[in-house]
């Protein structure tokens, strides 16, 4: 049966609001307040009780937004055009390297340990609610273990070591006992496996009534989040690390292992495979592909960009196990859009065309052969920003008689699904034949062409995020441009499967395994298998048969694959690639020139500096104030 997985729309009565103010904290790690009357008001019947179940959903960080996310803005895969950002960003600080202990950039030390002592108040007092069934309580209080670990695992992503809030500091508490100490980072992976563990088994495999739940947490969310956080713990920030071994407790408790443990990626990989297991019998069985409207007219080339393009914009396809409606994509899609996309209707005021893609990510995907264009001995890498005029064979991505980059020719289909570029086409928003390319959108985006007749908008470095835009977007007028909002995908299928490539290959080595689902996600996005592609294309043919070039290989497959999903921020951070990725110049294409010749310029933008103390965000000084048994992470 087709699964549909949706998340909860959440609806918060004034009583909901006044139960968040009575409740939440100010301070870092305060006690629950002396109220216990309300809290027994709280849980004196189902009903309110669903109301502070859907308080505990509420915490949940608005992934894809400017202002939520630290993924989107915080790194070095989109780059706005800054001085035109409607919304400052203080993730965007971060990525030019602004962050601060006074004022963190970003920090949800506070809002997440919010989070989990609600949640604990959940968990302590859902059994007093005399009108739940048992199936239901038991449903309740696994939703609500999963939002425990979930938010753990998110504050031990940002910080590390954290003290873990297993339960609420009690009301009559000390003042040293309300001074809590950060736990070892082993410790901390442990507790939030243990959480999921508990939860899993009495979560229902799919929704049990989408239509009026709207999505809840389920047995493939729990499992497919347990396979994630194993992969984390067992990556090289956490698994083995000596950078960090020097960060310790007053008391000398050691909070990172020097010490490498391959059971890590032992237990990730048994973890990964169970996952997709679970996911299959929730109906999570095969990697999304678009389904062509018989209405419509497509060719094979513009399936394969809908399929890659659709997996992430697509509202509850099937390819999606965890989506977060707490996300409004609609700011970001419209800073995406390009402005003036149609010539029917002109300037589009509300597409800004802003956020763009550095020179390094339009050249980390691969060739059309399917592998690195540096290492495909076919493709002339040493050309690539010189001209080149599309031609018959390169309709459905380039614009017949344009002329543009070599960099934009001979892409896999990735390239011209997820990017906008001067001369490539933008397909949808109502043109839809693309047996009639003369009725497609193409871009031109020189300075003073279409796209860029306004020097305060459009990209900064000459490429546009298409992936993010669904492609049934349209373009009405001048001042009216519709957007679907969508789910922000958290986890989907292929997530997965590349997790468990990476955990199997660290496991054992390289095996057909590994190589199947490594295979599965690159078929999907229109390329040979990885053995062929580099045995017949590559100028290292035997680089997938070890486990060092394996990891090479399935570590840009996840770049390339989850590009522009929030992912390749976190990724770095855990493979410890960010100190040398995040200190590579932004650079693009001279967006000012109006000459092919003077535009196809390499341009640099901006000089990232990324440090060792930027892997974890500072502990805010007042925080470390009020509680002088934390120590600061290191290098701040």
């Amino acid at each position: 049966m087709k699964r549909i997985m949706k998340n909860i729309t959440i609806t918060k009565s004034i009583f909901l609001l006044l139960l968040i103010t009575t409740f939440s904290c100010k301070d870092y790690l305060d006690v629950v307040p002396d109220n216990i009357a309300t809290i027994e008001q709280a849980f004196h019947m189902r009903s309110s009780a669903e109301k502070y179940l859907f308080t505990c959903y509420s915490y949940m960080p608005s992934h894809g937004s400017f202002d939520g996310d630290p993924a989107i803005l915080g790194g070095d895969e989109i780059w706005p055009r800054s001085n035109n950002l409607y919304r400052n960003s203080i993730f965007f600080d971060i990525a030019k390297g602004y962050q601060n202990v006074v004022s963190p950039y970003g920090d949800q030390w506070n809002n997440m340990y919010k989070a989990l002592r609600d949640c604990n108040i959940f968990l302590d007092n859902i059994e007093n609610v005399p009108d739940i069934d048992s199936e239901e309580l038991l449903r309740w209080i696994a939703e609500v273990k999963v939002l425990k670990a979930y938010y753990h695992y998110y504050l031990i992503k940002m910080y590390g070591p954290i003290p873990l809030v297993k339960n609420n500091i009690p009301i009559d508490a000390s003042p040293d006992e309300v001074k809590v100490t950060r736990q070892p980072v082993d410790e901390c992976f442990d507790y939030v496996v243990q959480l999921l563990d508990e939860a899993a088994p009495d979560l229902p495999l799919e929704v049990v009534d989408p239509a009026s739940e709207l999505g809840r947490i389920t047995r493939p969310i729990a499992v497919a989040l347990k396979a994630k956080v194993l992969v984390t713990a067992a990556s090289p920030l956490f698994n083995g690390d000596n950078d960090f071994a020097q960060l310790k407790n007053h008391d000398g408790t050691v909070l990172f292992n020097p010490e490498f443990q391959k059971a890590k990626w032992d237990s990730a990989a048994v973890a990964c495979k169970e996952a997709i297991e679970v996911c299959a019998e929730g109906g999570f069985v095969e990697l999304y592909k678009f389904i062509p409207s018989l209405a419509k007219n497509y060719s094979d080339t513009i399936i394969t960009q809908l399929s890659i393009r659709n997996a992430m914009t697509e509202r509850w396809n099937d390819e999606i196990i965890w989506g977060d409606t707490q996300s409004h994509t609609g700011d970001l899609q419209k800073l995406a859009q390009p402005w003036n996309i149609d010539p029917i209707y002109g300037d589009t005021w509300g597409c800004y065309g802003i956020l763009g893609a550095p020179l390094k990510i339009a050249e980390m995907f691969y060739s059309k052969n399917g592998v690195p264009i540096d290492e495909d001995k076919t493709w002339k890498y040493d050309e690539r920003y010189k001209l080149q005029v599309g031609g018959e064979d390169e309709k459905l991505y380039i614009e017949k008689g344009y002329t543009t980059a070599k960099l934009n020719f001979e892409r896999e289909p990735r390239y011209y699904a997820d990017l906008g570029f001067d001369g490539g086409i933008w397909y949808g928003q109502g043109r839809y034949d693309d047996s009639d390319v003369d009725n497609l959108l193409y871009m031109q985006a020189k300075n003073a062409q279409r796209n860029q007749t306004d020097i305060s908008r459009g990209s900064i470095t000459g490429y546009y995020i298409k992936k993010v835009i669904p492609y049934e977007n349209m373009t009405k007028g001048e001042s009216n441009y519709s957007y679907t909002d969508y789910p922000w995908p958290l986890i989907r299928l292929a997530d997965i499967y590349l997790l468990y490539a990476e955990a199997l290959n660290e496991s054992e080595g390289p095996s057909d395994e590994v190589y199947k689902y490594l295979n599965m996600v690159r078929a999907r996005a229109g390329l040979g298998t990885v053995q062929d592609s580099w045995t017949n294309y590559s100028t290292d043919p035997n680089k997938y048969k070890t486990k060092e070039g394996l990891r090479n290989i399935i570590q840009r497959e996840r770049l390339i694959e989850l590009a522009f999903e929030g992912q390749r921020f976190w990724d770095l951070k855990r493979w410890k690639r960010s100190s040398t990725e995040l200190n590579k110049p932004i650079t693009g294409w001279d967006i000012w020139e109006k000459t092919n010749e003077d535009y196809y310029v390499s341009t640099f933008i901006w000089n990232q500096q990324f440090g060792l103390k930027d892997y974890f965000w500072p502990i805010k000084d007042s925080y470390m104030e009020q509680n002088t048994d934390l120590v600061q992470n290191l290098g701040w």
